[in-house]
C-alpha cells in the first residue's frame, strides 16, 4: 500500500476517504508556514461517521475477542510499517525532535501489541447449589475519542486500542493543530480493519461539540484541558455518556536534601522540560530542600545551557518550539507577569525574534506560592525553583492545587521518600524516577486532574458495561432430605 504522507489528507468515513467542503491550516510551528490544509467536517459528515460506526458495531462486537486482539496488534505492524513516515510528519506538524517523534511513535507500535494481549474474562462470583452469578464486560456501542496536540499519535492509540479491543466503534477527532498524523492512520488502517470499525474526522471547537452532544456516541473519551473537561462532561450529561477524562496537571516534584546533586539534575531537567513541558505529567513545581537549592539551582542552569532548542527538523535539536500560536501567546503573557512581579530568572525568560514559536528554557528562582508561574499549569519550558525546609509544609503546599495528576519525591531514602508519596494526592507518584508508563499500568488524575482510568485492565474496563447474569438451575439443586 503506497501512502504519500506529505500530501492529501482526508477523512475516513465508513472505510473510504472523504473531504470537505471547508477545510483548516495546518502550521509548522517552527516556521509559522502552513505545510497542509485538512477538511472541516460538516454536522452531516459527524453524523455519517457516527452512523457508520453504529453499523459496524454488530458485527465487530460479535467477533471473538482473539480476532480482536489480532486486529489491533495488526495497527501495531501497520504503523510500524509506515514509521518513518510517521516521525517525519510528526516533526513538521508538531515540532518535537527527533527523539521525541522516535519515543512516541516507536510506544504507539508497542501499545497497540501489548493491548492486543489484553482481555476481559467473564468471572464467576457465586457458584452455590444450583445457582450462579457470573459478571461479564460487555461493550458501549460507538465511542468518540479526542485527542490533543502534544502527543497527537500515542493518546490517539491509547483510546483506539483499548476501545476496539472491547468490541466498540470509534468515531476520532484529533486536535485541529496535528491533525495530519491521525488522519493519515486512518488512511493506512482502511485495509486493516472493517469499514466502519474505526472512523477518523477531522475538524475544530464545533466538531468536538457535536461529538459531546451526539446521542448515538455513548462515551466519550477525551485528553487535554481541564477548562474543556468540565464543558465536554457537562454536554455528555445529555444522555448520560460515559466519560474518560485526561485532564491538566501542575505537577509538583520534591527533592529530598540527601540526593546526590549533580546526578539527579539532569533526571529532574527532563522530568520538567521533556516536550518542551507540553506534557500533562511534566514537573511543573520543583520543590527542592533548602540544604541543596544553590547547588541543585546552579546544575540545572548549566546542564540547560547544554540543551539546543531549535527546529526539530534540524541534526542536533533536543527541543521544539511551542506548538500554537495559542498557547505560544500564554507563555509570552505568564513570562510578561514574572517579570513585572519582579521575580528573579535564573535563566531564560526573553522571546526571541524571529520566526517561529519558541520560548527558551525559563528557570525562575523562588517565586511567592501564589504567583502565577507557581499556581498555572504552564504547559511550556517555563520552571519555578521552589525553597523548603519542613516535609510537612512541603506536602501541604504540593497538594495546594485544584490538579492532582502525577508527582515525583527524590531522595536515597527510598523509605522516607514512600512516606511523603503516599501522602501527595495524585493519580500517579514516582519515586527516583520520572515519566514511566505501560500499557498494563493504569493512569489517571485526582481531582480536577481528570475522570476515569488510561491503561491496564482498569483502562480496558472503562470502555464496557458491566453486566451480571444470575442462574437458578433447579435440575442441579439438591432437595433436603
Amino acid at each position: 500500500m503506497t501512502v504519500d504522507f506529505f500530501s492529501h489528507y482526508t477523512m475516513t468515513i465508513d472505510g473510504k476517504a472523504a473531504d470537505a467542503d471547508k477545510s483548516i491550516d495546518a502550521i509548522n510551528p517552527a516556521t509559522e508556514e502552513v505545510i497542509a490544509s485538512v477538511p472541516d467536517a460538516s454536522r452531516d459528515q459527524l453524523d455519517s461517521a457516527v452512523a457508520a460506526a453504529k453499523r459496524a458495531y454488530p458485527a465487530w462486537s460479535a467477533r471473538p475477542v482473539e480476532e480482536r486482539q489480532a486486529l489491533v496488534s495488526a495497527i501495531g505492524d501497520r504503523i510500524a510499517e509506515y514509521a518513518e513516515d510517521f516521525k517525519r510528519l510528526l516533526i513538521r506538524e508538531q515540532g518535537k525532535a527527533r527523539a521525541g517523534a522516535e519515543w512516541e511513535i516507536g510506544g504507539s507500535i508497542i501499545w497497540c501489541h501489548e493491548i492486543a494481549k489484553q482481555r476481559l474474562d467473564p468471572e464467576i462470583v457465586e457458584q452455590s447449589d444450583g445457582r450462579q452469578v457470573e459478571v461479564r464486560k460487555t461493550p458501549l456501542g460507538v465511542v468518540g475519542g479526542i485527542t490533543p496536540w502534544n502527543f497527537p499519535v500515542l493518546l490517539a492509540i491509547w483510546k483506539i486500542a483499548p476501545a476496539l479491543l472491547a468490541g466498540n466503534t470509534m468515531v476520532l477527532k484529533p486536535s485541529p493543530y496535528t491533525p495530519l498524523c491521525t488522519l493519515k492512520l486512518g488512511e493506512i488502517l482502511r485495509d486493516v480493519l472493517p469499514a466502519g470499525v474505526l472512523n477518523v474526522v477531522s475538524g475544530g471547537n464545533d466538531l468536538g461539540a457535536w461529538m459531546t452532544s451526539h446521542p448515538d456516541i455513548r462515551k466519550i473519551s477525551f485528553t487535554g484541558s481541564t477548562v474543556t473537561g468540565r464543558k465536554i462532561m457537562e454536554s455528555a450529561s445529555g444522555n448520560l455518556k460515559r466519560i474518560t477524562l485526561e485532564l491538566g496537571g501542575n505537577d509538583a516534584a520534591i527533592v529530598l536534601p540527601d540526593v546526590d546533586v549533580e546526578a539527579v539534575a539532569k533526571e529532574l531537567f527532563w522530568a520538567s522540560f521533556q516536550n518542551s513541558a507540553q506534557f500533562c505529567v511534566a514537573a511543573k513545581r520543583l520543590y527542592v530542600h533548602r540544604d541543596i537549592y544553590d547547588q541543585l539551582s546552579k546544575a540545572l542552569v548549566d546542564y540547560a545551557t547544554t540543551v539546543v532548542v531549535g527546529d526539530g527538523s534540524q541534526q542536533g535539536t533536543d527541543l521544539g518550539p511551542i506548538q500554537n500560536k495559542m498557547q505560544f501567546e500564554k507563555l509570552k503573557d505568564l513570562l510578561a507577569d514574572a517579570r513585572s512581579s519582579g521575580l528573579r530568572f535564573l535563566l531564560g525568560g526573553d522571546i526571541p525574534d524571529g520566526k517561529g514559536y519558541f520560548v527558551p528554557i525559563t528557570l525562575i528562582d523562588n517565586p511567592p506560592e501564589d504567583s502565577r508561574v507557581v499556581v498555572e499549569e504552564a504547559f511550556g519550558p517555563v520552571l519555578p525553583l521552589l525553597k523548603f525546609d519542613d516535609v510537612d509544609d512541603v506536602i501541604r503546599r504540593a497538594n495546594d492545587s485544584e490538579y492532582g495528576l502525577a508527582g515525583s519525591v527524590w531522595s536515597k531514602d527510598v523509605a522516607a521518600a514512600r512516606k511523603i508519596a503516599e501522602r501527595m494526592e495524585t493519580g500517579t507518584v514516582w519515586i527516583n524516577e520520572i515519566h514511566s508508563f505501560s500499557p498494563h499500568i493504569a493512569f489517571g488524575g485526582h481531582k480536577q486532574s481528570g475522570i476515569g482510568i488510561e491503561n491496564a485492565l482498569d483502562g480496558l474496563s472503562e470502555y464496557t458495561n458491566s453486566q451480571t447474569i444470575v442462574v437458578r438451575d433447579e435440575l442441579n439443586r439438591t432437595v433436603p432430605a
